[in-house]
């Protein structure tokens, strides 16, 4: 197969997020989404990233022009030049969310070029993958957490995650509720997105044990390893600590496995120069022999999942879901507490919404 790619197209948007939200060291009220579309041989392929409007201008700018004319097929050539074409300018932080965009989307039009599912690109090890219900914001009350975790523990989902580290007061309080709303068969999880010292990180750490809690994310700030791997050895026994999801490229995840800093390692293919880069991140996961975690965006993280064989579970995330369901025909929905592919439609099988997107639309800087 040989198809050039025609064109190129970027768009953003920002939602607003259905209340403020917040976890141990960030408040928000929307999130951006970044879409590009690519062209080639009669077919459109998308992909997407969530950023900022300026991962936009990357793509318009600086990885448009490089990427028009290549083969559609010839994804990893195409990966490989737009690392090289941000070097000056780095390739972490939002070069990678642009990367990450324009990368989905070259999977997606192979897929749709070659009229399977994605899916079927990839060495299938699992058939399916669970997922966890991921919200629990430190701006909900506990009425709020407690109907958000009971509807998805309704829904099948067996394992939750909330967010910790603003109101560290009141933390212990907060999962003892959770903890009473989900009953003991559902798994619970904490997320402090990098709020604590490694100290009181581990005295926390004891606490959340007590209540059952089995996975500690982003205890410390992710580039702390060595805090990392003091939580690993030093953390309860049955507590397992994560980190990777700012993991933007290749070495990061390099360095959290050689400092053996993570139980389960994060990658986010809306972050990490696209599933091309998650794939990376899921063949060292296996070599060292540690389960990888998809951090959000389950849709997009649906189709190339099931080809990491270590692969642990995807963030089924309140914002992203929310999203996907009102802007994306043919988003999935967990089924059993698992997202199965939908090898019906070619590609990642979503299509667009432009209309109901159009109220949301940014100007490409």
């Amino acid at each position: 197969m040989t198809a050039p790619i025609e064109d190129i197209r970027v768009h953003a948007f920002r939602i607003p997020t259905d209340q403020e939200e917040s976890d141990g060291t960030l408040v928000w009220d929307s999130t951006t989404l970044v879409l590009v579309e690519l062209t080639a041989g009669g077919r459109t392929g998308i992909g997407y990233t969530y950023s900022d409007a300026s991962a936009a201008a990357i793509v318009a700018k600086r990885l448009a022009p490089l990427v028009r004319g290549l083969d559609a097929a010839g994804i990893g050539r195409a990966w490989t030049a737009m690392l090289s074409a941000t070097r000056n300018m780095g390739t972490r932080a939002v070069s990678a969310a642009a990367i990450s965009a324009v990368d989905n989307a070259l999977w997606d039009l192979k897929a749709r070029l070659l009229e399977v599912p994605l899916v079927e690109l990839f060495p299938v090890v699992h058939e399916s993958v669970p997922v966890y219900g991921s919200g629990g914001f430190t701006s909900y009350s506990d009425d709020q957490l407690a109907k958000q975790f009971s509807g998805w523990v309704e829904s099948g989902i067996r394992m939750v995650k909330m967010k910790v580290g603003r109101e560290p007061d009141r933390d212990v309080q907060r999962v003892k509720a959770a903890r009473k709303v989900i009953g003991d068969d559902v798994a619970l999880f904490v997320d402090a997105n990098g709020a604590f010292t490694w100290k009181r990180a581990l005295w926390f750490a004891e606490a959340f044990a007590d209540v059952g809690v089995t996975w500690f994310e982003e205890p410390v700030p992710s580039d702390d390893l060595t805090g990392l791997r003091l939580l690993c050895e030093h953390g309860p026994a049955g507590m397992e600590i994560a980190a990777g999801e700012y993991g933007w490229d290749v070495t990061h995840f390099q360095r959290l496995l050689d400092a053996r800093a993570v139980d389960v390692l994060q990658a986010d293919a809306t972050r990490c120069c696209g599933m091309t880069g998650f794939l990376v991140a899921g063949a060292l996961s296996t070599a060292r022999l540690v389960d990888l975690s998809a951090h959000t965006a389950a849709n997009l993280h649906a189709h190339v999942c099931p080809a990491v064989p270590r692969m642990r579970h995807i963030e089924y995330f309140h914002d992203h879901a929310r999203i996907e369901e009102m802007l994306f025909d043919g988003a999935l929905v967990p089924t059993g507490g698992a997202l199965r592919p939908d090898r019906s439609r070619h590609g990642m099988g979503l299509a667009f919404k432009w209309q109901d997107a159009e109220p949301y639309r940014l100007a490409v800087p």
